[in-house]
């Protein structure tokens, strides 16, 4: 055996996965890691962005072309639509181009998708410019948490992953006050610049991201482990604190955690994500199962919850309880998107310190409270004939208190939840997975809602919300707790809870 193949033999083994915890490294935030996180948020601005701006467009879109309801459900419904084969392919795309790659990919279709928009000559131009973007944001849903989350470390991921979250909200409230601004220019140029408005920071982030490093453990998946150790010695706070992070992504790679070469061989199954979805779905171990039931499952209550119904036709919403002036109804849903980046901001903050299921179990029972509220408020208002003031001020404030439980547990710790419990050799595609459930139940609800309510009543649709919301509830409490693990941990994790339930069950 020549030495080469020696030093290779060395450096593999099976593949196994880190047990021990890791040491507890300098509580200081490291700046590098922050502003790398930050800067790849900006795909989840323009996220929140495309998916709130047509809240306020669709009202001129439908005045200006003359379109019907079916015809609004259906552009609204088309980028929800075009994101579901994008989630299923950005998890495989991004283990073969990189983390980083597949942003900048992600940034030049939210960029061709808003010059179509902006153009929007007629309907079907329209529908073309809004499933390009629909692309965009199915990407932007996977490609922006695994990045984050891979390139924290494990003191400050909760905090730092969020800021997805916190972005995301950044930008619901910047699509609404673009309907709420530009709905004041012609009706043919408002909407306009309304669809368009995104294209700048689109292009922004293809040239920030050209700047940043790629994700370390995608780096070691590739056996680029030299390069890897250079990006950790960026994120960690000390060199030790490096060195024990890459041996935990080595350990879970399948790589001798005493290996020094830079360029390791690493099977091509490893390096490009091959087997991951016949390891999730053909005989997964009762691990494997347990946290992609819990990641499908925490993605499932929080579109099922109704919120990007709601979101999106709030002004009808409110409209019901007996507002009718566009502008009025515009300048009450950038109170929403208030709402929710306060509460996006509070929840940053929280959730490294009170927890993820914590926050979870507090958020679901907030939104059943003011759902059920609200269908009690709107169940009135329906079935009597005079104008009530008061329902319109008690349909706005328990609108937002429900937006602002939303935002605060289930909208954040989702995102952040289900893009650090999966196996590094899962996560990408397990969270395209996560994620294209989250687009099904989205589109589903997006595309049926008005006609739902016009069925049942308004009403009936919040008391039906409610009970929807009241079983989330139960989910989350059976949970198990992250807070404070690093990823390598997480199989761990979710392997004492079956060997709990096993001894109970015997017992």
């Amino acid at each position: 055996m020549s030495m080469e193949e020696e030093n290779k033999a060395h450096c593999q083994r099976p593949t196994e996965n880190g047990t021990g915890k890791s040491e507890d490294s300098p509580r200081r935030l490291n700046m590098y890691a922050c502003c790398s996180v930050m800067v790849a948020s900006i795909i989840s601005v323009l996220y929140g962005y495309v998916i709130a701006v047509m809240t306020g467009a669709i009202i001129f879109i439908k005045e200006d072309f003359g379109i019907s309801d079916i015809k609004v459900q259906m552009l609204a419904g088309i980028l929800h639509m075009s994101s579901l084969p994008s989630c299923i392919a950005s998890g495989r795309t991004s283990d073969y181009i990189g983390r980083r790659q597949a942003i900048i990919l992600t940034s030049t279709t939210f960029l061709l998708g808003s010059i179509l928009m902006c153009y929007g000559s007629s309907y079907p131009i329209l529908m073309i410019g809004h499933s390009i973007s629909g692309i965009g944001a199915g990407f932007s849903l996977i490609v922006g948490p695994v990045y984050s989350a891979e390139i924290s470390p494990p003191s400050y991921r909760g905090l730092l992953t969020s800021f997805l979250e916190v972005s995301t909200n950044l930008g619901i409230l910047l699509g609404y006050m673009s309907n709420y601004f530009f709905g004041k220019l012609s009706l043919n140029l408002g909407w306009r610049f309304m669809l368009g408005a995104h294209g700048i920071p689109s292009l922004a982030l293809v040239i920030l991201m050209l700047n940043l490093v790629e994700s370390p453990r995608w780096l070691v998946m590739q056996g680029r482990v030299g390069e890897a150790r250079k990006v950790l010695l960026l994120v960690s706070n000390t060199k030790e604190e490096a060195e024990q992070r890459l041996k935990e992504i080595k350990a879970t790679v399948g790589i001798d955690e005493n290996c020094t070469q830079d360029i390791v061989q690493v099977p091509k199954k490893t390096r490009s994500g091959g087997g991951a979805m016949k390891e999730m779905f053909c005989k997964p171990s009762p691990v494997v199962r347990r946290i992609l039931i819990s990641a499908v499952g925490v993605h499932v209550f929080q579109q099922i919850s109704g919120v990007g119904a709601v979101m999106l036709y709030c002004p009808r919403i409110f409209q019901r309880t007996g507002i009718t002036d566009k502008s009025n109804m515009l300048l009450a849903t950038v109170g929403l998107g208030v709402s929710k980046i306060i509460c996006a901001f509070i929840s940053i903050f929280m959730l490294d310190r009170i927890g993820r299921r914590i926050l979870l179990l507090i958020s679901s029972g907030g939104m059943v409270i003011a759902l059920l509220g609200m269908a009690i408020s709107l169940t009135i208002v329906e079935n009597t004939k005079e104008k009530l003031a008061w329902a319109i001020t008690f349909t706005i404030v328990v609108t937002y208190v429900y937006v602002a439980f939303m935002t605060i547990g289930m909208g954040t710790v989702t995102w952040v939840y289900s893009s650090e419990i999966f196996p590094l050799r899962l996560r990408a595609q397990g969270l395209a997975v996560c994620v294209a459930v989250n687009r099904i139940i989205d589109m589903t609800m997006v595309t049926s809602f008005i006609s739902i309510y016009k069925m049942m009543t308004m009403g009936g649709t919040f008391f039906l919300l409610t009970g929807i919301n009241a079983l989330a509830w139960w989910f989350y409490y059976f949970l198990p707790e992250t807070k404070g693990r690093s990823l390598e941990e997480m199989e761990t994790i979710f392997g004492k809870n079956n060997k709990s339930e096993k001894q109970i069950n015997k017992a």
